[in-house]
């Protein structure tokens, strides 16, 4: 008796359908990638109640026709394979985002489906239906687009009711068709995308002109004006591999990965290669506990990449994915050093909400008030809507301030002013602003970061630029300062090495084993010295010197990890970054110390010539600017 049973085929479409539709938004990928590959220049997305009740995908694409409708519902029937000239078919050469020929009949066989298409250059649209498995004769339809398809999916897993309980909320659902088609979007720049999620319209985007402005502001249009400011461009090639796109500052970072997207070939991934490649070209810039936004297109040929690897396309296999990791690692390297001192405008932005009293929601305390007949009346507080008449603010003037005459002069400390009751009036400040309003000296005119004003609190350096102010953070700044000079030390090879007395010997796995010496050379440019001391050892006689005595055997089991997962040798940079980020901390100008009009420009000078010395070791800011417009918005004046 025969243990092996054929499927029936309605079976064998179910088990296809649980591979390739997920959930609603998997459903849409597959349609809007359908609509793309049949050159749609606009694609309407309409969903009611998550996906589930109904998806509907029309768009103005080449079209089926009566020929072509009914294959399209046919499992493993596609457009977008041919047969070569010796009859095989070809899978490592996939030109078009779609190629299974899964998606159409997997949603017909677990919910209700129906297409309408009408081809370029025929008279009337044609229609087809799908209600779980069973195909219904072709008929004629209405359709007001000359070309074009509409899909219309409803009661999407009536026919499976087991998956409908591995459903999310109805909100969950259209939050994930929303990422999807705002995926889609990035990746097709040319394309137009409208999404309406149960009857109202939650996106919008008009056909951009494909390149790189287009692409930009399409990426604007979808991450926020912010990151198109905050951007930087990405466009670099190496052996027939093209990387293109934009990566955001280190100071517009974000707490999480989610703003992270890579494209290959115009198809959306997600792949662990981008994951890592970003932590290794952020990791200087970056605590570990922040992300970089960034979208990345990766551009090969065909050949190059295998997409048939996941069933819903949702992974690639690179042939070198070292190639493609270096490569992405190094173009971020680049574009970041051009950036030089160049920080987040979004930081400027902040500052200037928490200046503004009616963005923070300040409540100003009130100064006690004399009444007329003499008696006190305290008041506890004034919104600034509601000013009291006679509410003046309390003054502490701690500031320390460099005569622009000479700019180069020892600078001046004022007195500090007592809180005085509001009805005596204006006083005497103690403070000689004269200084301030002196002229920019030409000298300074061209540079960034300006000139040298006045020292705040003893860790705060103001400086006047021609068209506003700069406020440097004196310890953060020196310590960049500091660290990058640590960093080029240990480029070119400075790294002290410290010769263990006993060498360590680790017990590994025997592919850890393998992984770690195939980046022997690596860990040697670090100061790391290892050798293979048989299929599962590892044995360390030289380790950094900034190490000193750390946990050796502990470093190589994470280095080891960290290649598995990673491709590259995170941990231990990130490590001896860490380490020269304390000492650059220890060996900085530390705030309360009170500068020179000199040294504060030197300071200002070295930041301007050092790239990266926008952002401290840890991704924030080192110095905010605030334009004059924007001051002067703070005071009415504009």
């Amino acid at each position: 008796m025969a243990h092996i049973s054929r499927l029936p085929q309605d079976t064998i479409n179910r088990i296809a359908a649980g591979e390739v539709v997920e959930r609603p938004a998997s459903a849409i990928k597959e349609l809007v990638e359908n609509a793309i590959d049949a050159g749609a220049t606009q694609i309407d997305i309409f969903a009611d109640m998550g996906g589930l009740s109904r998806i509907l995908i029309e768009d103005n694409g080449r079209g089926m026709d009566a020929d072509d409708l009914p294959l399209a519902v046919e499992r493993h029937a596609t457009s977008k394979l041919k047969p070569q000239a010796d009859g095989t078919w070809d899978l490592l050469h996939i030109q078009t985002l779609g190629f299974r020929g899964e998606a159409l009949p997997s949603m017909g066989s677990v919910a209700r489906l129906d297409i309408t298409s009408r081809a370029k250059g025929m008279d009337g649209a044609i229609a087809i239906t799908v209600d779980a498995g069973a195909m219904s004769p072709l008929r004629p339809a209405a359709f007001s687009r000359p070309h074009g398809t509409r899909v219309e999916l409803k009661d999407l897993f009536y026919a499976t009711p087991a998956r409908l309980k591995f459903m999310k909320t109805d909100r969950a659902e259209n939050m994930a068709i929303s990422e999807e088609v705002k995926r889609q979007a990035m990746a097709h720049e040319d394309v137009g995308f409208s999404l309406t999620l149960d009857g109202k319209r939650s996106l919008r985007l008009y056909p951009e002109e494909a390149g790189f402005e287009g692409r930009l502001k399409r990426l604007a249009a979808l991450l926020g004006d912010d990151f198109g400011h905050n951007a930087l461009l990405i466009d670099q090639q190496r052996e027939g591999v093209r990387l293109t796109g934009y990566a955001g500052l280190p100071t517009f970072s974000r707490g999480n990965a989610q703003h992270q997207y890579l494209f290959v070939n115009g198809r959306p991934v997600r792949d662990k290669l981008l994951t890592g490649a970003l932590r290794g070209a952020y990791a200087d810039f970056l605590a570990r506990d922040r992300h970089p936004m960034a979208v990345l297109y990766v551009e090969t040929d065909p050949q190059d990449i295998d997409v048939n690897v996941h069933p819903a396309k949702a992974e690639v296999r690179f042939r070198d994915p070292n190639l493609v990791r270096g490569l992405i690692i190094g173009a971020l390297k680049h574009a970041l050093a051009s950036a030089g001192h160049r920080a987040a405008t979004t930081v400027a932005d902040q500052a200037l909400s928490a200046f503004n009293p009616l963005s923070s929601g300040y409540r100003a305390p009130m100064q006690p008030t004399l009444s007329l007949n003499g008696g006190y009346q305290p008041r506890a507080y004034a919104t600034p809507e509601q000013p009291h008449p006679n509410y003046q603010p309390a003054w502490n003037a701690d500031l320390t301030f460099a005569p622009s005459a000479r700019v180069e002069r020892d600078l001046v400390t004022a007195a500090p002013v007592m809180d005085m009751p509001a009805d005596i009036g204006v006083t005497e400040m103690g403070i000689d602003l004269s200084a301030l309003t002196q002229p920019l000296p030409p000298e300074f005119e061209a540079y960034p970061l300006g000139a040298a004003r006045a020292q705040l609190h003893e860790t705060y350096i103001l400086a006047q630029t021609k068209d506003g102010l700069i406020i440097v953070d004196q310890h953060a700044a020196h310590e960049r300062l500091v660290y990058e000079r640590m960093k080029t030390m240990m480029a070119e090879g400075n790294v002290a090495r410290q010769t263990l007395l006993i060498p360590e010997i680790v017990d590994l796995d025997p592919a850890d084993v393998s992984r770690l010496m195939a980046r022997r050379d690596d860990l040697e440019g670090f100061g790391l010295m290892i050798e293979s001391f048989g299929p599962a050892t590892i044995l360390v006689r030289e380790v950094p010197a900034l190490i000193g005595d750390g946990d050796v055997a502990g470093l190589i089991r994470d280095l080891a990890d960290d290649i598995a997962e990673n491709g590259q040798a995170l941990i231990l940079k990130e490590r001896m970054a860490e380490i020269c980020g304390n000492m650059a901390c220890r060996n900085s100008v530390r705030a309360g110390r009170r500068l020179s009009a000199s040294e504060m420009n030197a300071l200002l000078r070295q930041m301007e010539a050092t790239p990266h010395s926008g952002q401290c070791n840890h991704g924030r800011p080192t110095y905010v600017e605030l334009k004059l417009k924007d001051i002067e918005k703070l005071f009415g004046r504009r």
